[in-house]
């Protein structure tokens, strides 16, 4: 029974326990979050924490004190040039514990451990800090009356530009071209010639003729 004892052990010896924080350690510096349960990730906050704020001071001796929790050159070096910079105007509470669910095979309660200058989508996100005006008025102290707080009003003034809406008609040219139909008939004289041939005189009327032109004689 852990009756007053404040330290997890995870179920671990002292030597696993420091090996499997360390390379959680510098697992949570390179890749800025890692998935893991919360009893790990409520120990490795309390093991990384104190890191974070050892790297704002970059010096030669920071950089020993870190590389021997972290083992790990690789790390030191990311701790010291990307994560430092990030959270040098942060006083505490570097990272951030986001609970996910539960894990299928054991059913233990898992989670997301990452480093809070480092996620952009819960940064952006916070909300702001609005002032609330009391309706009440303070009060007097003894002996002072209360000075009246008297409100300037804001002049709000509001350019009005007229919208020039000139709607320029352009007459439409309806101009219908009469163009006259050339209903011209061209009457061309039917030419009713009849030419009168003479008719051809029989033997007899022509006897008769030479007859008649004799006894003239």
């Amino acid at each position: 029974m852990r009756h007053g004892n404040k330290v997890n052990h995870l179920g671990r010896k002292t030597g696993h326990r420091k090996a499997m924080l360390q390379n959680m350690a510098c697992s949570l510096i390179e890749h800025k979050r890692i998935t893991t349960t919360i009893a790990k990730a409520k120990t490795l906050r309390v093991f990384v924490e104190p890191l974070l704020t050892k790297s704002k001071t970059d010096s030669t001796h920071s950089r020993r004190v870190v590389f021997s929790y972290l083992q790990s050159k690789e790390a030191v070096t990311e701790l010291f040039r990307e994560v430092a910079p990030k959270i040098a105007n942060r006083e505490g509470g570097y990272t951030r514990i986001i609970r996910t669910g539960y894990r299928l095979g054991d059913n233990a309660e898992m989670c997301m451990i990452e480093i809070v200058d480092f996620n952009e989508l819960y940064n952006n996100n916070e909300s702001k800090k609005t002032t609330r005006r009391s309706r009440r008025g303070g009060k007097a102290s003894e002996g002072v009356a209360a000075t009246p707080v008297v409100e300037t009003p804001v002049a709000e003034v509001v350019e009005e530009t007229p919208v020039a809406e000139v709607v320029e008609e352009t007459p439409v040219a309806e101009v219908v071209e009469e163009t006259p139909a050339a209903e011209v008939v061209e009457e061309t004289p039917v030419a009713e010639v009849v030419e009168e041939t003479p008719a051809t005189e029989t033997p007899e009327e022509a006897d008769t003729a030479t007859e008649e032109e004799k006894t003239e004689e």
